[in-house]
């Protein structure tokens, strides 16, 4: 679950999981999120949530919402964005793993609208069935992680999520969310799965992965 961790002159206040659509953020007590502070608005800002998307809007105040040191209007949040409304600093999380870590092959599709009714079985595949993929490019370059899962997803929610899926005999790749589509080989995916080859790359994120038969 998303969350915001709450920040005053440097010291924790307090932590606040965005459980609702729609999370308003100000002085006066009637706000989801209350910011006892003159500098705040009585109605300040509010988060509003949209699948696995959330984004910071400015309810016209007095004093403004910054993201990041930039004043917004209207913001996606990401990873670790600092929101700033008057004297206090917010700290957004998506509530799952960072952009740049390799895929997860433990977890299944955590976005169960999103998907194909064909892949949403997420039984372990036979050992002498299993692909694997190596990382080629990025932060865990030369790591190697074999496809235990009928379907592996991995990127960063809210900005580029793909997913490798198997199916009969078969490993494929397609685009889960986002506005950033994956690559595979230079070729941008869409959400109809591709199928994947010995020795295909697929590029996400700044992240470049190889993909191998067993």
């Amino acid at each position: 679950m998303p969350k915001i961790t709450i920040r005053l002159d440097g010291d924790l206040t307090k932590e606040v999981d965005l459980a609702k659509n729609r999370t308003t953020l100000g002085r006066r007590p009637y706000n989801d999120v209350v910011l006892e502070n003159l500098a705040v608005s009585g109605r300040h800002a509010c988060l509003i949530q949209d699948g696995a998307q959330v984004t910071i809007e400015d309810l016209d105040s007095t004093n403004g919402t910054y993201v990041n040191g930039r004043a917004v209007k209207r913001q996606v949040l990401q990873e670790n964005d600092t929101i700033e409304i008057g004297h206090f600093k917010l700290i957004f999380s998506a509530g799952s793993t960072a952009a740049d870590e390799p895929p997860d092959s433990e977890s299944g599709p955590p976005y169960d609208a999103t998907w194909p009714q064909a892949f949403q079985d997420i039984a372990e595949v036979p050992a002498s069935l299993q692909g694997r993929i190596r990382i080629v490019s990025g932060p865990a370059v030369g790591r190697e992680m074999m496809l235990t899962k009928a379907v592996t997803t991995f990127g960063k929610p809210g900005v580029a999520v793909a997913a490798i899926t198997r199916r009969d005999a078969n490993y494929h790749v397609h685009h889960v969310e986002g506005v950033q589509r994956p690559l595979l080989n230079g070729t941008a995916v869409g959400r109809e799965p591709v199928l994947l080859r010995q020795g295909d790359q697929i590029s996400l994120s700044g992240t470049v992965l190889q993909f191998l038969s067993s």
